[in-house]
């Protein structure tokens, strides 16, 4: 496996800002708001022909004062149990505080190599500023600038020297094989609820605020030989409620979540149903080809008789009638009511997205369906299918081969795709069909 790096300290020292440019990417959300990042964010960072795991963490509060800095405290407590090394962030303008010294004693018990990473040392003069750190007790302080970038060369050398060995290639295939959700929805809808439930750890901080989740955080999950990738997104707001810059760019992430993703999990709530941003969500994932699974949770708490299940079926499929080809589950990520089904369901809909159909078989099917029902005459013209053959997978893309591209009707492009959902499984997977002249 590879070696786990740590980054923790108290809040607003520029965590996330050093993440971010030892990841090189953007990743974790940086403002000058206390508090930000809140779960842990992991990248794989490459450097000198090393690689190893990184991770940011919300910024401790020894004293908390409510559940969410509580929480931000244990995600930070769980990385640092991850971790092979900890760098151990402080503010060199702001000097040495109190929480630095009690951040301090909480890494020196835990008996882990600890760097200490002097940060924002933007003027020559704040180096010598940082010397005061030695008084931790964790080593010279490593002065670094991570919003200019001074530096961090030279710490991504020292990290590398002090990690332990490395196997070269032990995790080259990692990756191979991982089927990448993305379980997307509106605030407080129970996304984190759900993959807590799914890999049975506190991974993402639950709370019953709106907008808690603000970064897309990815937890790997193995199971019967299949191994998952789940990416819990922040809560998608309509852009009129979307004021501060960083919901702005937990919404951004939330839509690149969705990009990454093979499947997508439309988590609804059965208290609410579904709303304008609900289809707006579904319409960005149906747009981008993704497998889509539309998943009504909080279903325990609806009281029901013979009648409910049909009524709020009809009702889902009524408002999002162009997911028609989406399974649809009633559960609960509270008490794990079909929570296992929905990962059957996962990779059911992931195996429907990447099936390819044989050429042949493919126009006997299309043959067949001409033959029971001809394309009806545009304007005295009559549309000729020549040949169809499958151009790509995620989602199934077939080009249709035709004498005149503007004789095929939309209504009968349809009945086309009807056809290849009743003759092959391409439940939960959009179809693109494409028609060019030969």
């Amino acid at each position: 496996m590879e070696p786990v790096v740590a980054i923790v300290g108290r809040p607003n020292v520029g965590k996330s800002t050093l993440f971010n440019r030892l990841a090189q990417t953007r990743t974790a959300i940086v403002e000058k708001e206390p508090g930000v990042t809140r779960d842990r964010i992991y990248s794989k960072v490459q450097w000198l022909n090393h690689t190893f795991t990184l991770i940011d963490t919300g910024g401790i509060i020894m004293e908390s004062r409510d559940k969410i800095e509580e929480s931000i405290k244990s995600q930070a407590r769980l990385a640092i149990d991850e971790a092979d090394l900890i760098l151990l962030v402080v503010d060199v303008r702001q000097g040495l505080t109190n929480l630095d010294a009690e951040v301090a004693d909480m890494l020196r018990k835990t008996k882990k190599p600890v760097i200490v990473v002097a940060n924002k040392v933007d003027e020559g003069k704040l180096e010598g500023q940082a010397l005061e750190f030695y008084s931790l007790g964790l080593g010279e302080p490593f002065p670094v600038s991570a919003a200019h970038g001074l530096n961090t060369g030279d710490l991504l050398d020292y990290i590398v020297e002090k990690l332990p060995e490395i196997i070269p290639g032990e995790d080259d295939e990692l990756e191979e094989g991982i089927i990448k959700v993305a379980v997307v929805g509106r605030p407080n809808v129970g996304k984190s609820s759900l993959i807590n439930n799914l890999i049975k750890e506190e991974r993402m901080i639950v709370t019953d605020i709106p907008g808690t989740t603000r970064d897309s955080v990815d937890s790997f999950l193995e199971r019967e030989g299949d191994k998952f990738l789940f990416m819990d997104t922040a809560g998608i707001r309509r852009k009129s409620r979307v004021k501060a810059p960083v919901e702005y760019y937990s919404v951004l992430r939330s839509f690149r979540a969705m990009e990454r993703s093979d499947v997508v999990v439309l988590l609804l709530d059965s208290l609410e149903m579904v709303t304008d941003q609900d289809k707006r969500i579904a319409g960005f994932a149906h747009e981008k080809g993704k497998g889509i699974i539309i998943a009504v949770n909080k279903w325990d708490l609806v009281e029901k008789d013979n009648k409910t299940y049909g009524k709020f079926k009809n009702q889902v499929r009524q408002e999002l009638i162009f997911l028609h080809y989406a399974p649809l589950l009633f559960i609960s990520a509270r008490t794990g009511q079909r929570v296992l089904k929905l990962l059957d369901l996962i990779k059911e809909v992931y195996v429907n997205s990447s099936c390819r159909i044989p050429t042949g078989i493919l126009n006997n099917l299309i043959r067949e369906a001409v033959g029971v029902s001809p394309p009806p005459a545009i304007k005295g013209r009559a549309l000729k299918i020549y040949y169809v053959t499958q151009t790509g997978v995620k989602p199934p893309t077939f080009i249709i081969f035709v004498n005149n591209p503007e004789l095929l009707h939309f209504s009968y492009k349809r009945y086309l795709e009807n056809q290849l959902r009743e003759a092959f499984d391409f439940q939960g997977t959009p179809i693109r069909l494409i028609t060019r002249k030969r």
